[in-house]
């Protein structure tokens, strides 16, 4: 199953410290991966079902697709935020 999302998802998510277009872009990803991880899903499950990265295939990049994504989906939850309450820059 892929993810659901139009835009191609990165091998790593952004690191900026002000949202990008890249997160607007990608929110529902962000949202739909914070709600799996807290109920407890498996980081190869997320990143099959949510990124449309296979961890059999391809693990390395799974991995850091998911790791990259869900700290940034931590950020916007506790202070990328206000970003987008701001609205766009």
């Amino acid at each position: 199953m892929s993810s659901e999302n139009a835009d191609p998802i990165a091998d790593i998510a952004p690191s900026d410290e002000h949202v990008t277009d890249y997160d607007r872009a990608h929110f529902k990803v962000y949202l739909r991966m914070l709600d799996a991880a807290k109920e407890g899903a498996a980081w190869e499950e997320i990143s099959s079902i949510v990124l449309g990265i296979d961890s059999v295939r391809e693990p390395a990049r799974a991995r850091r697709a998911y790791d990259t994504h869900l700290a940034r989906a931590q950020w916007l939850a506790n202070k990328g935020y206000k970003d987008l309450l701001a609205g766009p820059a």
